[in-house]
């Protein structure tokens, strides 16, 4: 049978749901792009809340809350861009819906604008807005009642608030260089005081500071100290406390009742109630999301209850979890590698009501043809362990001998491809298994979820020891599968994944019969000169810094644009017209370049997308011109 891609698209998404007042608010793609919608409490038709010409962000790209409901105000606020310019402005609408008009008296309207940490009873949010002519970073906070405005800090790298007093009076601020070098602080009566990490300022030239990998930190129930979730005491992350009394002195806490096995990382702490915490974990890609209790003076946190990773929420990613303290109801989104996303509700004082509030579902696809992925973990070249997982087509869709292969490469660098239906990648995974191509989806060196020393590996070496683990995958561990069939393989990826995507095809151009770049770098000079602002001194430390000759060589060096005369293949490039981060110029300059050298490539651009294809019809084009592409050239 020949499935079509609307039929995995036909299952909408349900993401970032907050619940109020017995209401559940979230972003969906009911009507073809992601808009605001609210329904009652056990499910009913949806109601859109945004005129149908607005689209909004996904959230996985927005930095922040994509928008917060203030029932006691009857408003909500939420974080509007452009087809997917990001510059992200501060809207408010009634709580029932209704035409967006600026907050703050369009006070941001020159900046891109993140939504932070949000107090729902007091009608308190925290802001930072990006200037767009400088590398400069604002932090405000803002009063919904008054519609005051209250500047708190500014910053060449940022300053987040990361969580506030009871009563507002201080904050905690994070910072940070590069993965794992932050550096946080109190602000209290106007005046920041240092507790961890060592501030650039005050560096010598050239010193080397030990990274303590700053995830989240949150006000302990006496609000004397803080919990520290960090890379301090393991490499994995771990929780700490930090008297206030005592900067710079981080404790670590005992973390009791942890029930999950396997390899990964603590990925997030949040606060609850009073002494209660949620405390979140990514073990092999999966999440573990538990509800927590803790003990100051004993500086204990106790696991009381698992939220998430038992079934029915097993085997898969939670997308989004919030906590209505009012109602005490979380609300939560949560997909498999072959279930989209879902909506659900827990409550009760033991956390067992689990109330399911969708039923999306994948259209005339049986679940037993679809691709739940088997672990291909690998050791590469040098002995590290790469985490990967492999997709093949379903025994019962009856495709004969070998497989060609399909190698999707993550963005990031920094960042993980998990079992995630909310994300672009994996319904494009499932298609391709439909289709007939095994998949193969690494996580090398680089990648988050393994450790801040794994993630590391990638700073400063785009295009070195990573552009290697996927060569040994290629030549020394997937040829010994007789399921697949190497001699027939395409690469692709989206952003890093796309600039790796560049790199494999010019510098192991027999390794692949065709590739697909979905914008990503193609010369690493114009693509640091093009980026925002703000972003660019991040890239001088992680990537390289091109004022400095040394450091402009490596950038030519490791950049596509230096190998590509190598390609062999034809290559398929995607781009969106208003992708801030990766321009439409760096992938016409691509395809324009080496047209002109006679390589055989072909340019998709969508007019309406930033660093994404977020759109429906653009979806269904973007998936069908991949693997198409692919088919013609792979002959599954």
């Amino acid at each position: 049978m020949n499935y079509r891609v609307e039929s995995l698209l036909s299952a909408r998404l349900f993401v970032v749901p907050q619940h109020a007042q017995g209401r559940i608010y979230f972003l969906s793609n009911l009507s073809g792009h992601l808009s605001l919608y609210a329904m009652s409490y056990g499910g009913s038709v949806p109601e859109p809340l945004l005129p149908p010409n607005i689209a909004l962000q996904n959230p996985e790209l927005i930095g922040g809350y994509s928008f917060y409901a203030f029932p006691e105000l009857d408003k909500i606020l939420v974080m509007i861009d452009h087809d997917g310019d990001e510059n992200y402005q501060p809207m408010l609408i009634p709580l029932a819906g209704g035409f967006p008009e600026p907050a703050f008296n369009n006070f941001f309207s020159e900046y891109r604008t993140h939504l932070g940490e949000c107090d729902r009873e007091k009608g308190i949010v925290y802001l930072v807005a990006e200037r767009r002519d400088k590398a400069l970073q604002e932090t405000y906070r803002g009063d919904l009642k008054s519609g005051r405005l209250t500047k708190i800090a500014e910053y060449e790298w940022g300053m987040f608030p990361t969580a506030y007093s009871r009563d507002h009076s201080r904050l905690l601020l994070g910072t940070g260089y590069s993965a794992g070098d932050d550096v946080l602080f109190l602000r209290s009566k106007g005046k920041q005081k240092l507790l961890h990490g060592k501030p650039l300022e005050e560096r010598t030239e050239g010193e080397q500071v030990p990274l303590n990998g700053i995830v989240a930190a949150v006000f302990a129930p006496e609000e004397r100290g803080s919990i520290v979730l960090s890379a301090v005491f393991e490499d994995t992350f771990s929780l700490g406390y930090i008297d206030f009394k005592k900067p710079g002195e981080l404790i670590p806490v005992q973390l009791k009742g942890v029930i999950h096995r396997g390899v990964g990382e603590m990925v997030d702490l949040k606060p609850l109630k009073e002494n209660r915490y949620l405390v979140i974990f990514n073990i092999d890609g999966c999440s573990w999301a538990y509800e927590g209790v803790f003990d100051e003076k004993k500086l204990r946190m106790d696991l009381k209850y698992v939220l998430v990773g038992t079934r029915p929420l097993d085997n898969g990613v939670l997308e989004h979890i919030d906590y209505d303290k009012t109602q005490d109801v979380f609300a939560l989104s949560f997909s498999t590698a072959i279930s989209p996303t879902q909506v659900y509700t827990i409550e009760s004082k033991k956390r067992n009501q689990l109330r399911l509030h969708t039923s999306e579902k994948i259209l005339s696809i049986p679940e037993k043809t679809l691709a739940k992925g088997e672990d291909a973990s690998f050791t590469s070249f040098d002995g590290l362990r790469i985490s990967a997982r492999l997709y093949l087509p379903a025994k019962s869709l009856g495709f004969k001998g070998p497989r060609p292969v399909v190698y999707y490469i993550h963005g990031g660098p920094q960042g993980q491809e998990r079992p995630n239906f909310a994300w672009f990648s994996m319904p494009l995974i499932q298609y391709l298994t439909l289709r007939g191509f095994a998949v193969f989806v690494p996580n090398v060196r680089g990648s988050t979820g393994y450790g801040l020393t794994y993630t590391k590996h990638v700073d400063r070496d785009w295009g070195g020891q990573d552009r290697l683990d996927h060569a040994h995958a290629m030549t020394k561990v997937l040829p010994k599968d007789k399921r697949l069939d190497v001699k027939r393989a395409a690469v692709v990826g989206r952003s890093y994944g796309g600039y790796m995507t560049l790199m494999q095809a010019g510098l192991h151009p027999d390794l692949w019969k065709a590739s697909c770049d979905m914008f990503g770098p193609y010369d690493l000079l114009t693509f640091s000169e093009r980026i925002p602002e703000t972003w660019k001194p991040y890239f001088r430390v992680a990537l390289g810094d091109s004022d400095k000759p040394e450091e402009k060589e490596f950038l030519i060096e490791r950049s596509p644009k230096t190998h590509l005369h190598n390609m062999s293949a034809p290559m398929l490039v995607i781009q969106g017209r208003n992708d801030p981060r990766v321009v439409a110029a760096e992938s016409e300059d691509l395809v324009n370049q080496l047209q002109s050298k006679g390589k055989e490539l072909e340019l998709l651009v969508f007019e309406d997308e930033g660093h994404d294809v977020l759109k429906y019809e653009n979806r269904v084009t973007c998936y069908n011109a991949i693997t198409d592409f692919f088919a013609k050239h792979l002959n599954p």
